[in-house]
């Protein structure tokens, strides 16, 4: 046996280390280590308990909608508000930019480019990735940036700025629509989905979004030559690589439901398992600290969790904490979500080859062609004579949690109010699901458990399919440790 750690990854937001038992030319145990602390829970405790609107969106800067969300939704639930159904849709659409925008980013600027090192030069399709995908020259940064930046000009319209917008309340939004807003929003949407047509489907989004199997994607994928398009151009790679085939963990997926409607979620909450579609009861979430840096003892829930770092504890390898379900790990993400919400070609992916390493990268793009036409209806559906914003006096004890979806996966805040101050706040953010160390009953995160069989070819330092696994999970390191 050798041991190997890869790290610290380039192109990851946040710092990530990963340490590997390499039995034969196959990974056989990973450890994953979160080396930065950063200490969000602790500065919010004693705070006025709005200021969590303010203070936790900067955890991140990538996903500080998603964030502001879920800590606008939690500051409600202990507020007893229900949000104006106009601002509601504006949240909806403004979440749905930073989510699209997400996955197109890890696609062209993390996850793509890794197909371009020497290790495939001998590949027939390096030539063809390599012009398209190589870091900072590839004509896909081109190509993606511009109408990049002009579709998320939509969040610049709806919510004044992006990242850290202060516009998402508890009971909406601080931004008033009107119908010339509208029209000029919708405009800007059509030419992003136009953008979305002609260079990453190479087809209409609602024929993407009706594949509904394997089968169907492959006879979709050959119909055209895959420089046709940048998602033929995965599909053609994934195909030749194997990566159906690498990067499953335990094929358990949670998702708290996205983009609220006056039936639920459009994606929606949600347990699935092998034995099919299951119960959430998110009373039942606890966060392990087993093999974290971490001061206590038994597992908490979020509502009673402890946040007290203890550099010096001696079984831990790492600042993050360990989430799970009914005891249990899960997987979050855009493969999560689709499965929960059964699209039949994210529970074909399942069937054939459980999670992995293609199946995530394609539920973004399933999330994608959803996403787009659910903006449009969102938009038509607003009503500017209509409030957009609710309110509510800030009790003096209450709690409540603000369960969303992020990009990358289920984000929850949870908020205990005493004296009308924060008495308690816990965050797990979806990095933290997904790259949690080993519990109490030595159960590994799903990273971990994904990383196990992986090939660490002779002389490789920086194993290409460690790379490819880490990133399906599209790792932002500074949520994980918040």
């Amino acid at each position: 046996m050798s041991r190997l750690v890869v790290g610290p990854f380039n192109r990851v937001e946040g710092d990530l280390e990963v340490r590997l038992e390499v039995e034969g030319n196959r990974v056989s145990r990973a450890e994953v280590v979160s080396p930065l602390y950063r200490g969000f829970e602790e500065m919010l405790r004693g705070k006025d308990a709005r200021d969590g609107l303010v203070i936790a969106p900067r955890i991140c800067g990538i996903c500080s909608v998603s964030q502001s969300i879920s800590a606008a939704e939690a500051l409600a639930a202990a507020q007893g508000l229900v949000p104006a159904p106009n601002g509601q849709l504006v949240t909806n659409i403004v979440h749905a930019v930073e989510n699209i925008a997400d996955h197109l980013t890890h696609f062209y600027m993390f996850f793509m480019p890794d197909f371009t090192r020497e290790i495939y030069r001998d590949q027939p399709w390096f030539d063809d990735i390599a012009a398209r995908f190589t870091a900072l020259k590839g004509t896909a940064a081109q190509d993606i940036l511009p109408p990049r930046a002009e579709f998320m000009h939509i969040v610049g319209l709806l919510a004044g700025k992006w990242p850290h917008t202060l516009a998402l309340q508890p009971g909406g939004v601080t931004r008033v629509v009107s119908a010339v807003d509208v029209q000029r929003l919708l405009a800007i949407l059509s030419a992003f989905r136009r953008f979305l047509q002609r260079h990453v489907f190479g087809c209409p989004l609602e024929e993407f979004s009706a594949l509904g199997s394997l089968a169907e994607l492959e006879n979709w994928a050959g119909r055209h030559p895959h420089s046709q398009s940048d998602l033929r151009r995965f599909l053609h790679v994934g195909k030749a690589l194997g990566l159906d085939r690498i990067g499953r963990a335990g094929d358990r997926f949670l998702s708290f439901g996205a983009y609220r409607n006056e039936n639920g979620h459009l994606f929606a909450r949600g347990l699935r398992d092998r034995a099919g579609q299951q119960r959430l009861n998110t009373g039942l979430i606890s966060e392990d600290i087993a093999s974290a840096w971490m001061a206590g003892d038994a597992p908490l829930h979020p509502f009673d969790g402890e946040t007290r770092p203890d550099a010096d504890m001696a079984d831990g390898y790492t600042w993050c904490k360990a989430p799970r379900l009914e005891g249990r790990v899960a997987e979050v993400g855009a493969l999560a979500r689709q499965v929960v919400a059964e699209h039949p070609l994210a529970l074909d992916m399942l069937e054939q080859n459980g999670g992995n390493v293609q199946a995530r990268i394609i539920a973004r793009f399933i999330e994608v062609a959803l996403l787009v036409p659910a903006m449009e209806n969102w938009l038509r559906a607003i009503r500017p004579d209509a409030p957009f914003i609710a309110h509510a006096d800030i009790p003096v004890h209450a709690e409540g949690a603000g369960l969303t979806e992020a990009a990358r996966g289920a984000l929850g805040h949870w908020i205990r109010i005493e004296d009308g101050r924060i008495a308690n706040y816990q965050i797990i953010a979806p990095t933290t699901w997904n790259f949690s160390p080993r519990d109490m009953d030595g159960q590994a995160g799903p990273l971990e458990m994904a990383l196990v069989g992986a090939e660490v070819r002779t002389g490789e330092a920086d194993p290409v399919a460690v790379q490819h696994i880490v990133r399906s999970f599209d790792p932002c390191m500074v949520c994980t440790v918040h």
